[in-house]
């Protein structure tokens, strides 16, 4: 009962390896063990134990994995474990497990729940435990084969007559496991290793040998097993070139489908009613942006999908009340009918009308039929999986609605979140049964719509938004998983001067990894319920994010977090000698006073400033910051009083460096401070060296160090995920990030119109990795048409280089160039090719917007937008369009998607 562990590995100083061991016994119960490693060299590690088990309590399996720990026993690296190290176990046996590192394999997508519903495998498939025979002298092969197509087999041939001395009618065929696992024993009594092997692929039917495995021959190794004793080689990865695998799909907000049977707003009745539309064109995939709940103010700012109040909770709207039962009161029926054509009638979603006729058929149908609905099967057994979430979020939507706002704050003995308290509040309040039964509805038609999805052999790509509202449950109930004193944004770029502030508090990740991140294992594995793929919305931000103060308005006056601040020392020591007050507070004289004021310079001076030494000055207390300013003109709306409001918001914002709230004595170079007139009372010497610790800053210092915490945040994330992950990495990026997601087997995102080399104007579409998502537009952006018109002298560029045409471009986009820009996209190297509606819709004039500016979903830089796009040909309409889905099923299956 004796067990041996080897495995190279190359460490370094100060870590060590680790078996985490698991003994199953016959009643189904287990016990852990986490067994140090030992070494001579730092690369070869091994490990000898005994298994101990009992006559009433006999072992019958085994599992274990790898895992790298440091001298305080904190966990660095864990091997990948998605597939267990799962064995049969003999307690008359010693077992040798001769053991390689696994990372996530490089056809991880393989894998995931998107290629097996794409290809219509058996889905969520779990490694079973295989009884092989052992024998007095044992070899066990174990092999991981993803690349096998259905109807083919694994097998073992060799050199030895025992595997077939390399006859290919000589094979010895493996045994499945499941999930891609293959496993063999070999009876090695009286044969000497070692013993060179390859593994073959077999066709199921006719037995014949259909492809050898590929590169240098596999070796048993020189150990010879003794009397009683098993010798495993698990050998991780077949060495075969896996099929291409190819996939297109639609991007479609929830909120913007339309049918003839929706409320003014798309449903999840419409989405499995667009699933046949993706179907009918040979599409593979749907992708929709987040379907959280966003209510906080019962107003058109809620229709933000990324202003989450609940990283669980469905939307209310997104509920099909033609799925639910007719209400029997007929004249109350004919008045929704009618509210409903009323809605569908106009071009846009009006986001409030919505909320109210939805609300008012829920209050209907909730009177009419709960009690049978809470009597089910079906809904307890949501309530005890959901609860956790459940019941908080329908008590935060009760005291939201009675207090009038979510700031909680404002919420009297519940401004902080009490769990018995709380359950207490909903045994005492009948009204949060409502928000259950609601949920419980959304919750089964998303997961209908899914399986139905999955039915015609088309996975659904969701969206998790970088952030969580500020008033939310989840900030609520678990304030010390966020830095509330702190917002989420982009700094100042081109298209944004004075960059984004989301208000998004920004994420405690100390927190999150002493929990284990299960905040965050709970979010994945809720949202696996319905996708199989799943967007991560500005993945950079799990390299860092930029961070602004709670009392700022803008990008401007951000950092990136976490990051390297810089000491006084090491400012000086690149040639700048540091003075805090200069520095760090705005400055501020009378030049620049009448640069930015102008007329009003005097009156600013005489009210807002207080003069001091060597005719410079400071903001009084009251103006100090720019939620001070913009409290203090928050009534003043004329001209003159925004000039000034503006100015001094630009004021505050003249420095160049901002001191770390949270490490006194430390530093960040201001964003783009060069361009601020504090720079100019800097000598020619120090301006130079202000650029050089810049630079540093910036572009060189954090490289190794924002990778090693991405790679740490991102793996702990994902663990045990089987969704296909892709990032969306666009804006301002480390040169790491590619490393990273490429180690993570994470799919990029690559638009080729914001080419990420800024050498480029237009990205080349040959040039796409196969790990990636390559799209024409996003919710973002301007749908193709409308890009094609905002910039003439742009498009006449793309016209001229990219499309290789001659002449002028057209002012309009024509079907043709649109269709053809779409089939570059289908044929370039990227895994997915993922096409908003409004872009597939480019190639035909029937079904296109007549406005094209309606086309546009969002535009960052308007914190006004309201998110009111609406299809405007309905899903029925959509599936007779036989011409457009011709043409778009040919161009997907020449494409070879």
């Amino acid at each position: 009962m004796k067990l041996k562990f080897c495995l190279h590995y190359n460490t370094s100083w100060g870590l060590s390896l680790h078996v985490l061991v698991r003994y199953y016994r016959h009643d189904g119960r287990y016990r852990d063990y986490n067994l140090p490693m030992t070494t001579m060299d730092g690369d070869l590690w091994t490990l000898e134990t005994a298994a101990v088990e009992s006559r009433q309590h006999p072992i019958n399996a085994i599992s274990y994995c790898y895992q790298v720990e440091n001298q305080e026993g904190e966990v660095v690296r864990r091997e990948w474990d998605l597939i267990p190290r799962l064995y049969s176990f003999d307690g008359e046996k010693d077992y040798d497990f001769r053991d390689a590192w696994r990372d996530v394999p490089v056809q991880y997508h393989l894998y995931s729940d998107a290629y097996v519903v794409s290809t219509g495998r058996q889905a969520r498939e779990q490694v079973h435990l295989v009884q092989v025979p052992l024998f007095r002298r044992t070899v066990i092969f174990r092999v991981s084969a993803p690349q096998l197509q259905p109807g083919e087999s694994l097998a073992v041939c060799g050199n030895h007559p025992a595997l077939g001395n390399w006859n290919p009618s000589q094979y010895i065929r493996m045994v499945y496991m499941g999930n891609y696992e293959w496993i063999l024993s070999v009876d090695i009594l009286g044969i000497q290793l070692p013993i060179e092997y390859k593994y073959v692929v077999v066709d199921e039917k006719t037995s014949q040998l259909k492809a050898w495995e590929e590169g240098w021959n596999r070796t048993t190794g020189d150990a010879n097993p003794a009397d009683g004793q098993v010798l495993v080689l698990y050998s991780n990865d077949l060495h075969l070139c896996e099929k291409i695998w190819r996939g297109a799909g639609v991007v479609v907000p929830v909120f913007a489908l339309r049918s003839e049977h929706s409320y003014g707003v798309g449903d999840f009745g419409d989405l499995k009613r667009l699933v046949d539309w993706a179907a009918a064109c040979g599409m593979k995939a749907i992708q929709v942006l987040p379907v959280n709940d966003t209510t906080s103010t019962h107003s058109w700012t809620d229709s933000h999908p990324y202003n989450c109040i609940s990283a669980f909770a469905l939307h209310p709207h997104y509920l099909d009340l033609e799925q639910m039962e007719p209400l029997k009161d007929e004249r109350k029926m004919n008045v929704f009918r009618k509210q409903r054509r009323e809605l569908n009638a106009l071009s846009y979603s009006d986001y409030m009308a919505v909320d109210r006729v939805k609300a008012s058929y829920v209050d209907e149908i909730y009177q009419q039929n709960s009690a049978e609905v809470f009597a089910s099967v079906e809904y307890m057994q949501f309530f005890d999986e959901n609860a956790f979430w459940l019941v908080p979020y329908a008590a935060f939507c009760l005291l939201r609605d009675h207090y009038r706002t979510a700031r909680y704050t404002d919420w009297g003995a519940y401004a902080h979140y009490d769990a018995q308290a709380i359950v207490d509040f909903c045994k005492e309040t009948p009204d949060v049964q409502k928000v259950y039964y609601v949920q419980f509805f959304l919750h089964q038609q998303l997961k209908a719509a899914s399986n139905y999805a999955h039915a015609k052999g088309v996975f659904l790509k969701g969206d998790l938004p970088i952030g969580v509202y500020r008033d939310s449950v989840e900030t609520w109930m678990h304030p010390g998983l966020f830095n509330m004193d702190a917002q989420m944004g982009t700094p100042p770029d081109a298209e944004s001067h004075m960059g984004q502030n989301w208000g998004f508090p920004t994420y405690n990740w100390l927190a999150f990894e002493l929990s284990d991140y299960e905040w965050w294992h709970q979010r994945f594995h809720y949202l696996e319920q319905f996708f199989d793929a799943i967007r991560i919305d500005h993945i950079v931000g799990y390299f860092r994010i930029w961070e602004i103060p709670q009392h700022a308005l803008f990008g401007t006056l951000g950092h990136y977090s976490p990051s390297l601040p810089m000491t006084e020392e090491e400012i000086t020591d690149f040639g700048l000698p540091f003075h805090r007050e200069l520095f760090t507070q705005p400055f501020i004289n009378d030049d620049i006073l009448k640069k930015i004021f102008g007329i009003h310079a005097q009156y600013v001076k005489d009210n807002i400033l207080e003069r001091k030494a060597y005719n410079l000055y400071r903001l009084k207390e009251a103006y100090n910051t720019q939620v001070k300013v913009q409290a203090a003109f928050a009534n003043r709306t004329d001209e003159n009083s925004l000039w000034i409001r503006d100015g001094l918001y630009r004021l505050i914002g003249n420095v160049l460096f901002l001191e770390d709230p949270y490490r006194s004595g430390m530093y960040f170079p201001r964003f783009r401070a060069s361009s601020q007139p504090v720079f100019n009372i800097l000598s020619p010497e120090e301006k130079d060296a202000y650029i050089r610790l810049y630079h540093h800053y910036y572009h060189a210092r954090h490289h190794d160090y924002w990778a090693h915490l991405a790679t740490l945040r991102l793996r702990n994330m994902l663990k045990g995920t089987r969704m296909l992950v892709c990032g969306e990495d666009l804006g301002m990026l480390p040169d790491c990030i590619t490393h990273v997601l490429d180690e993570q087997r994470i799919l990029t995102l690559e638009i080729q119109t914001m080419p990420k080399d800024s050498e480029y104007e237009f990205a080349h579409l040959e040039a796409n990795a196969y790990r990636s998502v390559c799209t024409i537009s996003t919710h973002d952006m301007a749908p193709m048409r409308l890009w094609w018109e905002e910039n003439p002298a742009r498009t006449q560029r793309f016209y001229t280089t990219m499309l290789q045409k001659e002449g002028k471009a057209p002012q309009h986009l024509p079907t043709n160039i649109a269709e053809e820009m779409i089939s570059r996209h289908l044929y370039c190297p990227s895994m997915l090719c993922m096409l908003s509606i409004q872009d597939w819709l480019s190639m035909s004039m029937e079904l296109w917007a007549k406005d094209i500016h309606e086309e546009r979903i969002n535009t960052p830089q308007d914190a006004y937008n309201p998110w009111k796009y609406r299809m405007n040909v309905n899903i029925e309409d959509l599936l007779k369009a036989t011409p457009l889905n011709k043409k778009i099923k040919l161009l997907i299956t020449r494409s070879k998607r």
